[in-house]
């Protein structure tokens, strides 16, 4: 178990979330319904996030396949890198939902939080080294001046050591959770565990 930590509203504690609007009924939904909920998540039938967008089962199976192939692809930009700039994007849209899982997600495959409670803190000088620094710097950039970002801001990545490859994974994963937190922000709430 990794050590709570709670801070300007956000945590990487397991939260749950709460659709604002009615979702899947199980007993009711369609064969398709279900079958891309069992094609999405292994809790998706009881996530009310999926049994919402499961109502539209192509647009969710698009988002499902884009997310895995950006997360989850091999090669590239590190899987703790990509929750990092997941992690950051969702600290500057304010999605505390987001930000939970991927501060958990960060802290498993980095083996440490010290990074989280930096992002938690102050995103704006998060990073223990100079490629976080870098990842997280540019992640906020691109989140909150899309327009500003240019050859100088992919150079400073390049100066902290990380390839096009690398650079191009970092862009998709700071883009899909332009998407993703909107969703989650404007369709439900987070859930915080009941107090012990």
């Amino acid at each position: 178990m990794s050590t709570v930590i709670k801070s300007h509203g956000f945590t990487n504690e397991v939260l749950d979330w709460q659709a604002w609007l009615d979702v899947i009924d199980i007993g009711q939904a369609s064969e398709d319904q279900i079958k891309v909920l069992e094609e999405s998540h292994p809790k998706a039938k009881t996530s009310d996030y999926y049994l919402f967008l499961g109502h539209q089962p192509e647009i969710l199976r698009q988002r499902s396949a884009a997310f895995n192939a950006i997360m989850y692809a091999p090669g590239g930009l590190s899987r703790a890198e990509r929750e990092l700039g997941s992690l950051v994007v969702s600290r500057i849209n304010g999605c505390v939902y987001c930000a939970s899982v991927h501060a958990q997600r960060f802290e498993q495959l980095a083996k440490r939080n010290d990074t989280v409670q930096q992002v938690f803190d102050d995103p704006y000088t998060a990073g223990t080294d100079a490629r976080e620094k870098a990842i997280s710097q540019f992640s906020i950039d691109l989140t909150r001046n899309p327009n500003d970002v240019n050859a100088a801001g992919i150079q400073a990545l390049k100066e902290v050591g990380l390839n096009e490859q690398e650079i191009l994974d970092l862009i998709h994963s700071v883009a899909i959770f332009a998407w993703a937190n909107r969703l989650m922000l404007n369709l439900g709430e987070p859930v915080f565990p009941a107090a012990p």
